[in-house]
């Protein structure tokens, strides 16, 4: 078992110490650190008990933990802080174009780390019941059906609230008045106010006029609203008494930010973010072939930058707004690419530490969706196994594309999330199942071509 405390001290150690970090945070499988000094020796990191690789992109240097990076985060973030003078900030402040990109990405990925197994576990749920139910193991009018429809719809009907929360612990301000914010946008009078009329009708506030949005179910509102909220929280945490705040600055919060956020804020992130996921989901509808192609063959390239999680949010809104998403489906395709080409690797060559490796790999990505490890320990250190990849995810996403496959979830593409695409369409899982299939086969094919049988890892 994982010493995460003696893991988190190697790699501060290694990365030059707190005085050389000015921005740590993490997503699903990595430590994202922003470095002053970024001359650091990546071996030294390597070497690390716990790190599986490290890598360069979006503007972090990320270290590779796996699934147990939270735990990771959690010491590393003690030591930090415990061993400086003042609390390093996870907030980036950003210099130029550039540091608005990686600010962003860095925000991105803190924001929505947390809620991945919720998220997960609801969709896979959602699958599962509708497999029961087209079974006929459960009624849908029975008791049972409704709760666990409860209990995986949750998730998506109260994301608003669930992305305050951890919007503002990304941000550093009260989650809590986060989460009223959120709330308020839920309310079920305030949801009544549009009768029968949903979105625009309108009502007022103070003889200001409001057009009237369903905020269940969105991600983009509510992200810049806590924004919003966190630099109004910083100023009045700084201006107001001590001994006042702790009334007059939730009082101020929520006089100010629910109004703006319905007046304002609200239906400019509605509008938003639907133009951007309409753009997308346009795309993947109307040239399905090119979309499955750049996806299915690039998401290992956005992975190996750490900046697919630019894309994620995109994923998330369509599940959370229409209950299914084209895009999520190409992804798997990559996973899929990935199992493919690491078996071609084991069947070819004669090395038995390539051929753990590999079957490793293949193991963990099939049970946890996990490419990482393969990822910068195989296929980022051999371009022509990685080529082999890219072409298998392209040729299986190009499959996925034209059959517009989709998931009812946003989960990561492995065999455990199969449930994600079982949904009335029965052709749906159909379809995934061969588009996957045709990714590992390409993969198999490829990698065995393209590996000696003398290869060895680097």
């Amino acid at each position: 078992m994982m010493d995460y405390k003696k893991t988190a001290k190697g790699v501060l150690d290694a990365v030059g110490g707190p005085n050389n970090i000015s921005n740590m945070t993490h997503c699903a499988t990595r430590l994202r650190l922003n470095l002053k000094n970024e001359n650091i020796d990546d071996d030294k990191v390597k070497a690390v008990d716990g790190v599986i690789n490290v890598a360069r992109g979006g503007g972090q240097y990320q270290v590779l933990i796996g699934l147990d990076v939270p735990k990771v985060f959690d010491e590393f973030e003690k030591l930090v802080n415990g061993s400086s003078e003042q609390e390093v900030s996870t907030q980036i402040k950003p210099q130029g174009v550039r540091g608005y990109v990686n600010a962003l990405f860095t925000a991105i990925a803190g924001i929505f780390s947390p809620l991945l197994p919720a998220l997960a576990g609801s969709g896979i749920l959602y699958g599962l019941l509708l497999l029961c139910s087209q079974l006929g193991w459960i009624s849908q009018k029975s008791g049972t059906f409704v709760i666990l429809t409860a209990a995986s719809k949750a998730v998506f009907y109260f994301l608003p609230i669930l992305l305050a929360f951890s919007a503002a612990r990304r941000f550093k301000v009260s989650p809590y008045i986060a989460a009223l914010i959120a709330g308020a946008l839920l309310y079920p009078d305030f949801i009544q106010l549009m009768g029968s009329h949903g979105n625009g009708a309108m009502t007022s506030f103070m003889g200001i006029p409001v057009v009237l949005m369903n905020y269940n179910s969105t991600v983009v509102p509510i992200l810049i609203s806590i924004w919003a909220y966190s630099y109004l929280y910083k100023w009045l945490d700084k201006h107001v008494s001590k001994n006042l705040e702790l009334v007059v600055v939730p009082l101020v919060c929520l006089v100010i930010m629910v109004p703006l956020t319905v007046i304002v804020i609200g239906p400019l992130g509605v509008y938003g973010g639907q133009i951007v996921a309409n753009l997308v989901n346009w795309l993947i509808k109307n040239v399905p072939l090119l979309a499955g192609v750049v996806v299915g063959g690039g998401w290992s390239f956005l992975v190996s930058l750490g900046i697919h999680w630019a894309v994620n949010p995109i994923m998330i809104n369509n599940i959370a707004t229409q209950g299914f998403d084209f895009i999520c489906p190409l992804t798997f395709a990559c996973n899929f690419g990935v199992i493919g080409t690491a078996l071609g690797v084991w069947l070819k060559t004669r090395n038995k530490e390539l051929k753990s490796f590999s079957l490793t790999g293949v193991i963990t990505i099939c049970l946890s969706a996990i490419i990482e490890p393969t990822l910068f320990g195989l296929l980022v250190k051999n371009r022509k196994i990685w080529a082999a990849q890219i072409i298998a995810g392209a040729v299986g996403g190009a499959y996925l594309g034209l059959t517009k496959v989709f998931t009812n979830a946003f989960v990561f593409g492995s065999v455990t999330t199969f449930p994600a695409f079982i949904s009335k369409n029965g052709n749906n899982f159909l379809n995934a199942m061969i588009g996957l299939a045709i990714s590992t086969v390409v993969g198999i094919v490829l990698g065995y071509l393209v590996t000696r049988k003398d290869e060895h890892l680097a």
